[in-house]
């Protein structure tokens, strides 16, 4: 037997929501609409808003987007949903969309392009307003797709070399300096790169502002291993690979923060210790980094902030889709913790 509860939500109409509050069917609407709830006073909002739960309404978003053609719902694409690194940068985009009335779908792209491509269009087949991108590489087929499609697209985290879209990224030139100088002031002369994927931007202006730093403190830049991926198991082969190649090293900059703990495993395996024999410093202060043994000295990212400003460049072109395409730089900031120390 059904509820009378039941029976009133479906009863209820956005008519009788407006009747009951008295006011107009459209000052109703607009009282319900996140994105238009701002243009009529506090007061008339509640108002409706009280009045729709006591009759247990809900808000046809499918209907709605049909009248507008616009689904308020953003498509967001990351290569790792299990990497913690994407956590802080969905909630500022997540807080930005939230204000202007609209939601986010999350999805897993994985590292390949092939995948990437089929999420991105499962996507657009979902009537998203617009997507980002954590997931680019520097010059990225997906991307093409999503420009070819006219969907509103901007990349975060991550950029191309030649920018054919809206990117919000960190500093990573000046992150990467930050570590070297770091690490030259506290003694250190034979220092070594833990360098990210080749193909994608985060590593390889990672590397180029340590090999540039290396330079203007007038030591070797050539200590460099390349990793496969940005993962703990590829952070310990590198690190093999680099104290193979480089024995007498007394400090290593990782392009991320899971490079270096991928070394923390490898100086384990070998018998030595960080910072007894090498210090470390890491790159993205990922959630938990503070917790390891000895906690990671790394430099910091506006995760938060990268993460509302690329939300904000996407509801930019939204409302003007001939925007000018800009690259928005988040600074980038030194933290540090156990893993380092005068070099003996």
């Amino acid at each position: 037997m059904k509820s009378a509860a039941s029976a009133a939500a479906r009863s209820a109409t956005l008519q009788s929501i407006a009747e009951a509050a008295g006011v107009h069917r459209s000052t109703a609407a607009r009282a319900l609409d996140p994105a238009q709830a701002h243009r009529i006073s506090q007061e008339v909002v509640e108002k409706v808003r009280a009045e729709a739960l006591r009759q247990g309404y809900r808000r046809d978003a499918i209907a709605a987007s049909l009248r507008t053609g616009r689904s308020r719902l953003v498509g967001v694409v990351l290569p790792d949903l299990a990497n913690p690194v994407f956590a802080p940068i969905l909630d500022g985009v997540g807080a930005a969309l939230a204000e202007q009335g609209y939601s986010m779908l999350v999805a897993d792209g994985g590292a390949g392009g092939a995948r990437q491509v089929v999420i991105v269009e499962e996507l657009i087949a979902r009537r998203v307003d617009g997507l980002l991108l954590a997931t680019a590489r520097r010059s990225d087929p997906v991307l093409t797709v999503c420009l070819e499609a006219g969907v509103p697209t901007v990349l975060v985290n991550r950029a191309e070399d030649q920018p054919r879209a809206a990117t919000v990224v960190s500093d990573d030139i000046c992150g990467m300096r930050f570590a070297v100088e770091h690490l030259a002031g506290l003694g250190h002369r034979r220092i070594g790169h833990l360098a990210g994927p080749e193909g994608l931007s985060t590593g390889i202006l990672r590397r180029r502002g340590f090999e540039l730093a290396m330079q203007a403190a007038g030591l070797d830049p050539s200590a460099i291993a390349v990793a496969r991926a940005y993962s703990r198991v590829e952070g310990q082969a590198a690190t093999a690979a680099l104290l193979d190649a480089a024995p007498g090293l007394t400090a290593i900059a990782a392009s991320n923060d899971l490079l270096a703990l991928g070394a923390y495993l490898e100086l384990k395996r070998r018998g030595l210790s960080c910072p007894g024999d090498l210090s470390i410093v890491g790159h993205n202060d990922m959630p938990l980094v503070d917790m390891v043994d000895p906690p990671l000295t790394t430099v910091r990212i506006a995760h938060v902030e990268m993460g509302r400003a690329a939300a904000q460049r996407l509801l930019e072109r939204l409302a003007d889709p001939d925007a000018e395409t800009s690259v928005t730089l988040m600074p980038a900031e030194l933290i540090v913790r156990g893993s380092t120390r005068e070099a003996y």
